[in-house]
């Protein structure tokens, strides 16, 4: 049985970095988008390389900032 339980955590730990690796790629869209909006509502035109860079660190950060763990930084020991 401890076979089929270390294949089982293979496959799930698989199937997390998938879903891991599509939610940050969607994140980055959406950003794209949030990005490309609110430079036209402020009326600048940046170029695509300008979109894609700011996207691309908001993206990051903010994947960073989900990823630490907070309880840290409040004091709260479990």
């Amino acid at each position: 049985m401890g076979l089929l339980d270390s294949f089982g955590i293979l496959v799930s730990s698989i199937i997390a970095a998938i879903v891991m690796l599509v939610f940050a790629i969607l994140s980055f869209f959406v950003t794209v988008f949030i990005v490309d909006a609110g430079a036209s509502i402020a009326g600048f035109s940046p170029s695509g390389d300008y979109v894609v860079l700011a996207a691309a660190i908001l993206a990051t950060g903010a994947i960073v900032a989900g990823a630490t763990p907070m309880s840290s930084l409040s004091g709260f020991e479990e």
